[in-house]
């Protein structure tokens, strides 16, 4: 984006990017790419954290660990990535916030983000209300699988969209 020009769009838009917030992580030196690492890191520890527990529903490497023990273990670790991603999502976004809201790999990646939380409440409502029936199976549920092919799919889909933000 070319900064030297004026933003424009919708006036909430262009108020959130020419506000003192964007204006200061724009030109900061260090700010910037420090919010930048911090949103990686917290998408790291989510999808890492994610994808590790949606092998474990798919069936892959079953026997090694109880699925309702692992979903212990990495469900802090996902909520973490959460709570940085999103913050630090809605700073960067303060950035080129006109440009972004018109970006089809951002607004994908909302979509897909949206996507994959609601298949993590439906298969916390429905096969996940029973896992520690099937938390030693070697095969989970279908309904478990399912959710964990479709969250694999989601989350994939949502770090490829991130990544293609700059290129459209």
């Amino acid at each position: 984006m070319d900064h030297d020009l004026a933003p424009t769009g919708p006036g909430w838009l262009v108020a959130l990017e020419t506000s003192g917030l964007g204006e200061s992580l724009r030109q900061s030196v260090w700010l910037y790419p420090l919010v930048e690492i911090t949103h990686i890191l917290g998408f790291a520890l989510l999808v890492g954290a994610i994808l590790a527990f949606d092998l474990r529903l798919m069936g892959i490497r079953a026997p090694l660990l109880p699925a309702d023990a692992l979903a212990r273990l990495l469900l802090p670790v996902a909520v973490t990535g959460f709570a940085l991603a999103i913050p630090t999502g809605l700073l960067l976004f303060t950035t080129e916030a006109t440009a972004l809201a018109g970006n089809p790999a951002f607004l994908a990646k909302l979509a897909l983000i949206g996507l994959a939380l609601l298949n993590i409440l439906a298969f916390h409502r429905l096969a996940g209300r029973r896992m520690a029936d099937w938390s030693l199976s070697d095969r989970p549920p279908p309904g478990a699988r399912f959710a964990g092919a479709a969250s694999l799919a989601l989350w994939v889909g949502v770090l490829a969209c991130g990544r293609l933000i700059a290129y459209l």
